[in-house]
């Protein structure tokens, strides 16, 4: 198929589409709005729904009850239109329902800026919502990489029966890039047999739900998420592990800023310093093991941390080193973008220190 140039927000619609996404609730906000216009034009076309709620908090239920009838069935919004979600994703997560939630993140706290950034990082990966759950976290750095990660977030929302998000920054959902929708390969998932469709009689009621009155009976749900989240360790990292055989110091940054730093990488490369970059594709869950083994090299003498935030990522970088080699954090809160040569001029300033 040849490559097509869309904006980021409207390929990630596209890419759903094509994944089989058929129910699309949302609502208005600033940087993710070409989502719901595109849904609402293209939905229709393919035999889908389309419908903007009332509310952030309306749409995320919608979302609840289609995909507790068994629908490929997604959201999108931009920062505080997802924490306006987060009671109802904790709902779905706990109701063990299959969905996918967009972020296009922008600056924050409160209402902040129309501009990116990457200060939801605790609100995707640390919950956001109430209860010990967990949403399985994809960072694309492209608008190509977001189109491919739309159809496995999907599969994988259905194979483990949880919300998946897609987080990504107001650079990628509003640059053109020339994108191309590949041919995927149907995996073999689950069937969707817990799934209300209507009942007559030829089986067990199906009762969609996250209320449990009985002490014994929600331990058994938090038990079974969590031996669900361990699969999910276990079998979903995906990380990208960049010019790091050899490095002197490793870079971690993951969306837009990974991109920038791997020209920035290559200013240091002109000055006879070899960096490698560790950008984590899923950050929930985060590449703990594979970050650990990059720096375990005896050329490795320091890591560096670069993010649109004050550092949230950064805490795990540093839980997944534990104190082995110095660990260091470039990077502005907001939506203030670091630049390439300010990043190599950081670069170059701590291996100096």
């Amino acid at each position: 198929m040849a490559k097509k140039l869309m904006k980021g927000c409207e390929a990630i619609a596209e890419a759903a589409i094509q994944a089989g996404c058929r129910y699309f609730f949302g609502y208005p906000i600033t940087p993710q709005n070409d989502i719901p216009e595109y849904m609402a034009a293209r939905m229709p076309k393919v035999g889908g729904c389309f419908l903007q709620a009332e509310s952030e908090v309306a749409a995320i239920n919608m979302v609840y009850g289609a995909a507790g009838a068994g629908a490929r069935v997604m959201t999108s919004s931009s920062s505080p239109g997802v924490s306006l979600k987060q009671e109802g994703i904790s709902y779905i997560a706990g109701a063990e329902l299959p969905c996918v939630i967009c972020n296009m993140m922008r600056g924050g706290p409160g209402l902040g800026s129309i501009q990116p950034s990457q200060g939801d990082y605790f609100q995707a990966t640390k919950g956001g919502g109430h209860g010990d759950y967990h949403m399985i976290v994809l960072a694309p750095s492209s608008v190509q990489e977001a189109v491919d990660l739309m159809h496995n977030a999907f599969d994988l929302a259905d194979q483990y029966r949880t919300p998946v998000m897609l987080l990504a920054d107001g650079i990628i959902g509003q640059m053109m890039e020339p994108v191309e929708f590949h041919e995927f390969e149907q995996k073999q998932l689950p069937n969707k047999d817990w799934a209300a469709t209507g009942w007559k009689g030829d089986r067990p009621r199906n009762i969609i739900n996250s209320l449990y009155i009985e002490v014994d009976e929600l331990q058994e749900m938090n038990d079974r998420l969590q031996a669900r989240y361990d699969e999910i360790t276990e079998k979903e990292v995906m990380v990208e592990k960049y010019n790091t055989e050899g490095a002197e110091i490793i870079v971690c940054a993951y969306g837009t800023v990974a991109r920038i730093c791997k020209s920035a990488i290559a200013l240091c490369a002109e000055k006879g310093v070899k960096v490698g970059l560790v950008r984590p594709i899923t950050i929930w869950p985060f590449p703990a093991k594979e970050l650990r083994e990059v720096m375990a090299q005896d050329s490795v003498k320091k890591e560096i941390t670069v993010e649109i935030s004050a550092g949230q990522m950064h805490e795990d970088v540093c839980l997944a080193i534990a104190g082995k080699k110095p660990c260091t954090f470039y990077g502005k809160p907001g939506s203030y973008t670091p630049t390439t040569e300010e990043i190599a001029e950081f670069i170059m300033k701590v291996r100096e220190a």
